[in-house]
């Protein structure tokens, strides 16, 4: 069946901008205090809290690129829209959190190898670091909710994101508790700590956007979901190489239907049309194609070594010609069985004897033959509907 994506819900795209400026604003005014005091109050931890912030606001900036970019309808470039730049955003989100984990690893190990140079915390470090975990949790709580009414997986990342942010904060502030009470190494073990946890988030969120970049599918689940929906279908006898790929939040399907092989071709595209609405009001799905199988393709041999119809045809009509009947239109029918054609008659032409009538299937290669004479003098396209049955002759 034809494809036709749609794009992006247009509320989606609302709730992601207002959702990613309130987080620009939040971890804009958070990374200006914590560098600033954390330098002054000499807390490397405080100082890594903030330049995790800072990678917050890169990560920020890039959900709002791919958020107008992802909303695009579909073009001559992208014929499927744009929703796999949500996915690209995640991938180079988790890329920035392992290398901006790394970094602060990397810091906080040099300044655990050299203990004595640790100078001492002052208070205003653990002030900021009780605010900075307030806000950050008050933010994950909104932007969650946000996310999860709108159904965007990338929205829901860059929530999990803050919330890693307050958990950090938290690690941040008993640090500098320990530090303020005497223990000075506990300011860059939390340093560490908080390094440690962005890069496995940062791990996390890149693994799963490379995951549907590589076209994974949706869980047996959702597939089952689907599968039942095609099933409900009237008309539709079984489902079979029913396939799903994620693009961005929504996911590309594809599956095969059988139907009966006796329909017409405008009913068998009927039905899978039918098959397809059903399919794309699941909120899952961007789009569905929807092919049609007269049998179960996953068994039945194929038919392509079959006569084409234009020889079928010419074969019918001349055999039917040596007695005298003219053929009015042929219907052919093709299975893994053989080929079956159901041949109308002229209305001014008799069936020819049922033994002759074998002799033209055997002649012809048929499976069955089925004869109907036209009962009045409608053109072609009426033969199929205006027929009377005369014979029916199949292969033992």
């Amino acid at each position: 069946m034809p494809s036709s994506s749609a794009g992006a819900s247009p509320h989606k795209h609302q709730v992601a901008r207002k959702t990613t400026f309130v987080s620009i604003a939040v971890n804009a005014v958070l990374v200006a205090l914590q560098i600033v005091v954390g330098t002054f109050a000499h807390s490397q931890a405080l100082i890594a809290d903030g330049v995790h912030s800072l990678a917050d606001l890169v990560s920020d900036f890039g959900v709002l690129l791919a958020n107008r970019h992802s909303g695009a309808r579909p073009d001559a470039d992208h014929n499927y829209g744009h929703s796999r730049y949500e996915t690209v955003a995640s991938l180079f989100l988790g890329a920035l959190l392992i290398a901006v984990g790394i970094g602060m690893l990397w810091r906080a190990g040099s300044r655990l190898a050299h203990l004595d140079v640790i100078p001492p915390v002052h208070l205003s470090a653990l002030v900021v670091a009780l605010g900075v975990l307030a806000s950050k949790e008050l933010l994950f709580r909104y932007m969650l909710r946000e996310a999860q009414r709108v159904r965007s997986a990338m929205l829901i990342a860059n929530a999990w994101h803050a919330r890693s942010d307050a958990a950090s904060s938290l690690v941040v502030a008993l640090g500098i508790v320990g530090s303020l009470l005497g223990v000075r190494l506990l300011d860059p073990i939390a340093a560490a700590i908080v390094g440690f946890m962005v890069a496995r988030m940062g791990w996390v969120f890149g693994w799963d956007a490379l995951q549907d970049l590589s076209d994974r599918a949706l869980d047996a689940g959702a597939a089952a979901d689907l599968r039942a929906l095609l099933l409900g279908t009237p008309g539709v006898l079984d489902v079979h190489d029913l396939r799903t790929r994620k693009t961005g939040d929504l996911a590309l399907v594809d599956a095969h239907i059988l139907v009966d092989p006796m329909i017409s071709v405008s009913e068998g595209h009927y039905i899978a049309e039918a098959a397809r609405e059903r399919v794309l009001g699941d909120p899952r799905v961007l789009d569905a194609l929807i092919h049609v199988d007269p049998e179960d393709d996953m068994l039945a041999r194929s038919v392509a070594n079959l006569p084409p119809r234009a020889d079928v045809v010419a074969r019918l009509r001349a055999a039917f010609g040596e007695h005298g009947v003219q053929v009015a239109a042929v219907t052919l029918h093709y299975l893994s069985s053989g080929l079956d054609a159901d041949v109308t008659l002229a209305a001014n032409g008799d069936a020819p004897a049922r033994a002759d009538l074998d002799a033209i299937r055997r002649r012809v290669g048929l499976r069955r033959l089925d004869v109907l004479r036209r009962a009045n003098g409608n053109d072609d396209a009426d033969a199929g509907r205006a027929g009377e049955r005369s014979a029916n002759v199949t292969r033992d």
